[in-house]
């Protein structure tokens, strides 16, 4: 049976989850195929403490972490509410295709709400046609302001 719950960063079964789930996220090619540094396996849990405009939501099978979502806080200004960004979603290869991204979704979902946020955003790479289609399931859809400029892009530039 699958159980879902909010992240407590300070928790040490729930950091050790977090950093493992995100590590095999980031080695997979569709997180880049780089493993997190071990500077930010070691400190990320706490840096995420720190940060109350940042929330995450766990799936586990049993003692099994099989899922994460790490979430944060924006703000939008034509709302004049917050947002909250679905930064990383993974849920590991064992547990695919058993909707375990949609139960977490829903629990994201509820804390968005509970903190008054107009909206969840999201992206997604244009290749990864499984996570695309498990989120329009969820009402997830490209935007435009006006049809004449077209759909909004995300963009980076690092620093």
């Amino acid at each position: 049976m699958i159980q879902i719950s909010l992240v407590d960063y300070r928790n040490p079964v729930h950091a050790q989850a977090l950093v493992e789930l995100l590590d095999a996220y980031a080695r997979d090619p569709a997180g880049g195929g780089t493993p997190l540094t071990e500077r930010v396996k070691a400190e990320l849990p706490a840096a995420l403490a720190a940060r109350p405009q940042a929330f995450s939501v766990l799936a586990f099978d049993g003692e099994q972490a099989v899922g994460l979502i790490n979430c944060v806080e924006g703000f939008s200004t034509f709302a004049c509410q917050p947002l909250v960004n679905v930064h990383d979603v993974v849920v590991a290869a064992s547990h695919r295709g058993q909707r375990v991204a949609q139960r977490m979704l829903e629990a994201v979902e509820a804390e968005a709400r509970r903190r008054g946020a107009c909206k969840l955003t999201l992206e997604v790479l244009a290749g990864n046609a499984p996570a695309l289609r498990a989120y329009e399931r969820e009402g997830f859809a490209g935007y435009q302001l006006d049809p004449a400029f077209g759909q909004a892009l995300f963009l980076q530039k690092k620093l």
